[in-house]
């Protein structure tokens, strides 16, 4: 967590030249790489850029590095400082990467969409690129020898005769010497990488492991009280009117209600639940569908207002191509609606210092939570300051600002620093879901397999990986959103979890009907080099071989293609006497461009294998009139130790292209595979995920 002094402004909204870099950090040097969109507004006044980077080198040759980006677990922080170690050519260690205070950091969307690669890396890059040549420059001021003499390495400027040596402390000490780097700054090649691309520890790994890294449910603060909230009963439900005598007679408590909003804060938590307890509320409730009517109603109530429930892909005549196909599969597809379950449920801790507020909060998207806070709290943004620890996992959960606006609500009235934290099932209750999904397929191929026609619409799911990979003439792809009667938002990888598993399904049964391998089919139709490579690989490193029908255990293959990057999974199954299945191999080969840290890759690649186990054999959220009746861990099943497969990952360094992000499409190809693959050695397709509620095959149903 930053322990930096606040700023007069947000660096963000104040112009480089005025901004007390060297009051705040020390003497040294600054580089500064704009954002995307610097400029005037139409009323003259300086318009803060969107996105770039800045650099610090103090006088003690450390260096410091901001950007917008937060880290919830994916080692964002580590990639980052590989990056400017490897432009100022230092070691890693020498790096300190400040992300996620708003106050300090340079304004960015929030981190979400496999977007810190493709976002931070170039912006840094150029700041450290050009904090080198700026370094480069002072040291030939200092010796008369030209620029194209001098290189860095080691944390010293020399020459390349080693007749001259200036370490960096020493070039920058006393100065307050800011540059703008040229956008144009070329940032080292990739192919000439020595420090990035190679494995690295997490920087704090041993903070981790020790217990000793600061988590937004450690922040504490000085005469800090806790604060609980009272949620509404259900979805959709909004408070008609409340009592609060009673709770704010509890002694030691205070009790807040500014709108639908009613929370207490105390000197401990039960005090505050237990005012809550004495709120008399009355709730509107409106009604709701069942379960088991979602289905229908997602069909039947589309979202109104919304411009993503267009055709996204209309090309030739599919009534057409379906006719002239010999092989045909018209299905339909699910998928249940499921929750985050993070490690670390949402937390906030807010303060007021006067009229100015900070919040430390695990967020994905700091600069949306400033604005919220301030728009909520009617307070000018620029007294607005948000601060993200190290966050325990967000998985797409974490995008709001909801948690962070109780805390400062409750902080304002009790005049005290105030941490409102969800308990587990609040967590589950109050959260947002990820998206069901209804996918209504119809596809047609020649009799060797060559795709012909294609008909795909996705209701409510999204749009992510919506558009197939694979050459067809003639298709029709849409994607509808729907009311949803649950609230749901982003979640890793988003659309793609159901559109891929709908495709890479189809194609299966399209295969099967057709008696064609189903690698030959994806190899002959496939309009992507790249992705036909990393299926190449997988397959074979899987020992994949045409398959000759149910034997109890079996293979199934799947590809996806998203955010940039590609993945090939293969799944083995096996299936027992009592008809239980189980998983036992999972093959994935993965390329997402030039690897900056293959040991954090490797380890976002596994752990989305087995999250994604989770949403293909048994997670679900089950509800009834707007609320979930299974919001425990005890009643919402998680993959255990027991559920894990054999798990290899083969990572493809594609220096030729730039880094692109791996949080989401590992996750993609493994619900099709297992699918797949559990056809393969039953015979028995199964189109909805969760395929394995209750961890055994359905029995089969009469004709």
């Amino acid at each position: 967590m930053t322990d930096l002094p606040r700023p007069r402004r947000p660096w963000d909204r104040t112009r480089p030249e005025e901004r007390e870099y060297f009051d705040l950090l020390g003497p040294g040097l600054v580089c500064v790489a704009p954002g995307r969109k610097p400029g005037a507004s139409g009323a003259g006044e300086w318009s803060p850029p969107t996105g770039g980077a800045w650099v610090h080198v103090g006088e003690d040759g450390r260096v410091r590095a901001f950007s917008g980006k937060a880290e919830v677990g994916q080692g964002t922080r580590t990639a980052l400082a590989l990056v400017v170690a490897e432009e100022l050519r230092v070691p890693p260690t020498q790096v300190e990467v400040v992300l996620g205070d708003t106050d300090l950091c340079p304004w960015d969307m929030g981190t979400f969409g496999s977007r810190s690669m493709p976002d931070a890396v170039p912006a840094i890059a150029v700041a450290a690129a050009g904090a080198r040549g700026a370094l480069i420059d002072l040291a030939s001021g200092g010796t008369g020898m030209p620029p194209s003499d001098l290189e860095v390495a080691d944390g010293v400027v020399r020459a390349a005769s080693g007749t001259v040596t200036r370490p960096f402390a020493d070039l920058v000490r006393g100065l307050r010497h800011l540059v703008i780097a040229d956008p144009g700054t070329a940032p080292t090649l990739v192919s000439g990488w020595r420090q990035a691309g190679r494995p690295t520890v997490d920087l704090r790994a041993e903070e981790v492991v020790t217990g000793r890294q600061v988590y937004p449910s450690d922040v504490g603060r000085p005469a800090m009280l806790y604060g609980a909230v009272l949620w509404p009963p259900s979805y959709g439900a909004r408070l008609r009117d409340a009592g609060l005598e009673s709770a704010r007679a509890v002694p030691g408590v205070t009790v807040v209600r500014e709108g639908d909003f009613i929370g207490a804060a105390a000197a401990n938590l039960p005090d505050a639940r237990a005012a809550l307890l004495e709120v008399d509320a009355r709730w509107e409730t409106t009604p709701q569908p069942a379960e088991r009517e979602v289905e229908a109603y997602l069909r039947t109530h589309r979202a109104e207002g919304d411009d993503w429930d267009t055709d996204e892909d209309r090309v030739g005549d599919v009534p057409a191509g379906l006719a002239r196909a010999l092989v045909t599969v018209e299905a339909t597809y699910r998928t249940a609606f499921i929750a985050h379950v993070p490690l670390e449920p949402h937390c906030a801790v807010a303060e007021w210092e006067g009229s100015r507020l900070t919040v430390w909060v695990g967020t994905q998207t700091p600069f949306r939570t400033r604005g919220t806070l301030a728009q909520a709290l009617q307070v000018p943004e620029e007294d607005v300051r948000v601060i993200v620890p190290p966050t325990g996992s967000g998985f797409g959960g974490k995008h709001g600002g909801q948690i962070a606006g109780a805390a400062a609500r409750l902080a304002r009235a009790a005049g005290r620093p105030v941490r409102v934290a969800f308990s587990r099932e609040e967590e589950f209750r109050h959260a947002y879901f990820r998206p069901m999904s209804i996918v209504d397929v119809r596809a047609g191929a020649a009799r060797d397999g060559t795709l012909l026609a294609w008909s795909f619409v996705n209701v409510n799911g999204g749009a992510a990986a919506l558009l197939a990979p694979y050459r067809i003439p003639a298709r029709e792809v849409s994607n509808v959103l729907s009311r949803s009667p649950l609230p749901q938002g982003s979640y890793r990888a988003l659309g793609a979890n159901a559109n891929n598993f709908a495709r890479e399904c189809a194609l299966d049964e399209l295969a099967r009907a057709a008696g064609v391998d189903a690698l030959e089919l994806r190899e002959r139709n496939l309009n992507d080099e790249r992705l036909r490579a990393v299926l190449r690989r997988a397959a074979a490193r899987a020992g994949w071989t045409p398959r000759n029908g149910p034997s109890g255990r079996g293979l199934g293959l799947a590809v996806g293609l998203e955010k940039g990057g590609r993945v090939a999974t293969v799944a083995e199954v096996s299936v027992a006497g009592d008809r239980r299945v189980r998983v036992e191999r999972i093959v994935t080969v993965f390329e997402a461009g030039a690897i900056v840290n293959p040991d954090n890759l490797r380890s976002q690649v596994e752990g989305a294998q087995v999250m994604a186990l989770g949403g293909a054999l048994f997670e679900a959220v089950h509800f009834e009139a707007g609320r979930m009746l299974n919001p425990r861990l005890s009643q919402y099943r998680v993959p255990r130790f027991s559920d894990v497969p054999r798990i290899e990952v083969e990572l493809v360094d594609a220096r030729e292209f730039p880094p692109a992000g791996a949080g989401e499409t590992p996750m993609i190809a493994v619900a099709p595979a297992v699918a797949n693959a559990i056809f393969d050695a039953t015979g028995c397709r199964l189109r909805s995920l969760p395929l394995l509620p209750t961890g055994r095959l359905p029995e089969p149903t009469a004709a």
